[in-house]
């Protein structure tokens, strides 16, 4: 039986995974993406997820020299499940409107 009250103990004194740094960096990217006035790196497109703003503010922190985790490397599998899904999504075609009139090949 002491064994678990030791073991119990042992996970309550581990390294916290985040430093405060970090966690100030999620908490202004919080409150900009609250405001509606976070905005997407490459595109400057609104973030409108909620994951997509701690992401930006876990990357922000990464860039001071916060204590954050490496960022998960993307792996084949990964990739692969992705593409299935979009296999799987109907895909809209792009045409030309057509202007009413059959073309038909003339024979001299």
């Amino acid at each position: 039986m002491r064994t678990e009250g030791n073991v119990a103990r042992k996970k309550a004194a581990s390294k916290k995974k985040y430093g405060p740094k970090a966690s100030k960096s999620v908490e202004r990217e919080m409150h900009e993406f609250k405001r509606g006035k976070l905005k997407s790196g490459r595109s400057g497109k609104t973030v409108k997820s909620r994951k997509q703003a701690i992401a930006i503010g876990l990357s922000e922190a990464r860039a001071e020299g916060a204590k954050v985790p490496a960022k998960k490397s993307s792996s084949k599998k990964s990739s692969k499940k992705s593409s299935s899904k979009s296999s799987s999504k109907k895909k809209s075609t792009s045409r030309k409107k057509s202007t009413g009139r059959k073309k038909s090949s003339k024979k001299p």
